[in-house]
């Protein structure tokens, strides 16, 4: 199936009682996976509405992310939280899409400084599992009517709704950025210095550790500023620090925000949210390769495959998700985070209210 319009997918998703497997570039393939009716959101396509002036951008759940980028760049302006593109580390092909973006709340290395990809989510319209048009929030962030459903959709993975219309709100890109790498260090070590970097008034928009122990600090602005914070964070930090210019500063945080170093790698990558204070226990108990980003907040494992690894790091405050793993691992482990009782009950709910057939996505978030 794949509608060309929002009465379209409304009419067919409420004509059907067949489960759904929904996706946009198919370029995010995680989780259970879903037998069902292929349900394709790439002909609902193109943006709908781009004030610059306002910073407001709204486009189709199925528009590639490239031409959002490519359009805002005309402007210099760009979705604030540097979405992650899955491709490289789970193999797959095909572009990635607004609404894919959006389900899997799909925040990169920024978010430390500029929040996640709800955080810049204004407004939403997707159709639910009984057919029915939804639409909630607005095109400026005055409007919060229903802020709270905005927020739910983003990492909802299809579960609740098929997004039709996404709105943003934008930011300017900065005229420069540039880089501190370290030399090698431990976790330990890491997670200290990152979370002094992030303390200064520096405004540091990146701070992440390689699978090779540099660390690495990313400060943008104008660049007379840029060069004035690189040189005060040494001088705060100490040690021996190089300075990557604004193109090989970019090309660096590619690779991090896309987990590149774990692209070409044999095994299962696992991705994990601790508290930052708690990274460098997690990373020696589970003694494999691992990338932090978000100071620490966020961390890439990379495992032999089909390697438990809730069950190698034990309790924890935090939460771990396979994002890539065989299908046969992805079957056997829960691939998101177990809920306790009264979550899942809270969850179980909420996908009641809005799929009381239980046709989108079933079982994909375990």
């Amino acid at each position: 199936m794949r509608p060309e319009s929002e009465e379209e997918l409304s009419e067919m998703v409420r004509n059907t009682d067949a489960p759904l497997r929904i996706f946009g570039g198919g370029t995010r393939d995680i989780g259970t996976p879903v037998t069902g009716a292929a349900l394709s959101m790439s002909a609902l396509s193109g943006i709908t509405l781009y004030e610059p002036g306002a910073l407001t951008l709204v486009a189709r759940a199925g528009t590639p992310l490239a031409d959002v980028e490519e359009a805002l760049a005309s402007e210099g302006q760009r979705l604030a939280f540097e979405p992650m593109d899955m491709r490289a580390v789970l193999g797959t092909d095909g572009a990635p899409s607004m609404g894919g973006m959006v389900a899997a709340n799909a925040s990169g290395p920024r978010r430390v400084q500029a929040g996640a990809c709800r955080d810049s989510l204004i407004g939403v319209r997707f159709v639910d599992g009984t057919g029915a048009v939804v639409k909630n929030g607005g095109r400026v962030m005055k409007n919060v009517t229903g802020y709270d459903l905005v927020k739910l959709m983003a990492g909802s993975w299809g579960t609740l709704g098929v997004l039709t219309e996404c709105s943003f709100k934008l930011l300017p890109v900065p005229e420069s950025e540039a880089t501190l790498r370290s030399a090698p260090m431990s976790a330990q070590d890491a997670g200290k210095v990152m979370s002094a970097a992030l303390g200064t008034p520096y405004e540091v928009t990146g701070a992440a550790r390689a699978p090779d122990g540099h660390v690495y600090l990313r400060v943008e602005g104008f660049s007379r500023q840029v060069a004035y914070r690189c040189g005060q964070l040494q001088s705060a930090l100490g040690g021996a620090w190089d300075v990557l210019d604004a193109p090989a500063s970019a090309a660096q945080w590619l690779g991090i925000r896309n987990v590149h170093a774990f692209a070409a790698q044999p095994g299962d990558v696992w991705r994990v949210s601790v508290k930052p204070s708690q990274a460098a226990d997690l990373v020696a108990r589970a003694d494999c390769p691992v990338m932090m980003d978000w100071g620490g907040g966020l961390l890439w494992f990379l495992t032999p495959e089909g390697t438990d690894l809730r069950a190698r790091l034990g309790a924890f405050a935090g939460h771990a998700t396979l994002i890539r793993g065989s299908q046969a691992t992805r079957t056997r482990l829960q691939v998101f985070p177990p809920q306790s009782p009264p979550l899942a009950a809270i969850s179980q709910g909420i996908r009641r209210k809005f799929d009381p057939r239980g046709i989108l996505n079933p079982g994909l978030m375990g």
